[in-house]
């Protein structure tokens, strides 16, 4: 069984208001997703906290094994260790990030296009135009 976690983020300014969404799918099929408007952050956060929480879902679904989808290739690249992660405040989510995917026996991180996140893009939209 494969467990994909498709997550994003996103601010309507940078920083400004902003959301995170994730969908969680065991092989085709959904089985569970999130979408939560999280106050004023940057882009980058944003992209941080919907790994974070899409890997707590995991959690919460007891998955051993998961392959994460974002389409920030930033957050990608740090957190498969070939980028620092110079900033302060995303460094915090980074460790708490890091420290969760040690809960799994086998966890991976790839960068997507946008038009592969799409299911994600629209949870944080969703979350977004709640607030306004």
């Amino acid at each position: 069984m494969t467990y994909k976690l498709f997550t994003d983020g996103g601010a309507r300014g940078n920083p400004g208001p902003a959301a995170i969404g994730g969908v969680l799918y065991q092989d085709e099929k959904v089985l569970d997703s999130f979408s939560e408007y999280i106050g004023k952050a940057t882009n980058n956060q944003a992209e941080y906290k919907a790994v974070l929480a899409g890997i707590e879902l995991a959690i919460k679904n007891e998955l051993s094994e998961l392959e994460c989808f974002l389409d920030s290739e930033l957050v990608v690249e740090q957190l498969n260790k070939r980028y620092k992660v110079k900033d302060k405040e995303l460094a915090k989510i980074f460790v708490k990030v890091w420290n969760l995917s040690l809960k799994f026996k086998k966890i991976s991180f790839t960068h997507v296009r946008r038009e592969k996140n799409k299911a994600a893009d629209t949870l944080v939209n969703k979350a977004l135009d709640e607030q306004v």
